[in-house]
């Protein structure tokens, strides 16, 4: 089992920043690859970037140049820095992992990010 925790989130003013850390724990030895997900109100989750235990990315094309996913293997962390953040960035993010081992997903409980003036 992996266990995620997400921090963060809260409330910016369009244009801002925020930075979301995720820290797993557990059975870290297996986990691959990293990422973020975000649900805003009456849509579904989707995909908003994702990293693999090499390093290699891949992120939406909606926040392509704002956001960067990074990763610190030694910390067990991953990193989504998000610049020029716009109201449709509102949403409900949550951090995955998906074990190498046994091939499950994990997600961490979710981090609000409001983005309004």
């Amino acid at each position: 089992q992996v266990l995620l925790v997400e921090s963060g989130g809260g409330l910016v003013q369009p244009g801002g920043s925020l930075r979301l850390s995720c820290v797993a724990s557990g059975s870290i030895a297996s986990i691959g690859a990293m990422g973020w997900y975000r649900q805003a109100p009456g849509k579904q989750r989707e995909l908003v970037a994702t990293i693999t235990s090499g390093g290699t990315t891949n992120s939406a094309d909606s926040v392509k140049g704002r956001f960067t996913i990074s990763r610190d293997n030694a910390k067990n962390t991953v990193y989504l820095q998000m610049n020029s953040l716009k109201p449709e960035d509102t949403a409900v993010y949550y951090c995955y992992a998906q074990s190498t081992t046994t091939w499950d997903d994990f997600w961490g409980q979710g981090t609000q990010v409001t983005v309004s003036s």
